[in-house]
């Protein structure tokens, strides 16, 4: 089969899947071995981002995805109806690091580290599709275990979960002591 013959499949194949799609998966479909198919894609990557093209194509986990280039959105916006951008307040936030630094992780064990509720936290993270059920925990209640989601990476630009920012443990002793003289001054009170 003809190099541009391979290209062209493999295009297809990610525009009609629409998601990302393991490159083991595209391999096996097109009938050729993992890296003649990786390299072959990581150089479509390339002529996507070269050329002046509306989409590109992303890897995310060890599958790729054609995206919409951010350039374009602006264009979208004005054919589509606008789409409900969902808002990720300092919660939200707080909540979804927690997640996934720790993940897989049980509420009950997010609520320990937040020291609050944080059901609604979840169900938004989830509802957002940031955030899923990963299973259960094998104790006493069996709790549900959460975790990141391929939306998740694609949100927040990032291939894998080894991609997150390291935190510096100078800074996380830091955190641990305005936590400690916050909790002080509210014990003081």
């Amino acid at each position: 089969m003809e190099l541009k013959q391979i290209e062209a499949q493999i295009e297809a194949i990610l525009f009609t899947m629409g998601e990302a799609v393991e490159l083991d998966r595209i391999a096996i479909a097109l009938d050729h071995d993992i890296d003649t198919i990786r390299r072959i894609i990581i150089n479509m990557m390339d002529q996507y981002e070269v050329e002046e093209r509306g989409i590109h194509m992303i890897e995310l986990d060890g599958a790729y995805q054609l995206c919409t280039k951010p350039s374009m959105y602006e264009s979208i916006i004005k054919i589509t109806h606008v789409p409900k951008k969902h808002v990720l307040t300092d919660v939200l936030l707080e909540t979804l690091s927690i997640i996934a630094y720790k993940q897989p992780i049980t509420k009950l064990k997010i609520e320990a580290i937040r020291g609050v509720k944080s059901d609604h936290a979840v169900n938004k993270l989830v509802e957002y599709n940031l955030v899923c059920e990963m299973g259960r925990l094998d104790a006493p209640g069996r709790p549900i275990l959460f975790g990141t989601t391929e939306e998740f990476l694609r949100c927040f630009g990032l291939q894998s979960l080894d991609a997150l920012p390291v935190v510096n443990p100078e800074k996380i002793e830091d955190f641990k002591l305005e936590a400690e003289e916050e909790m002080q001054l509210k014990l003081d009170i």
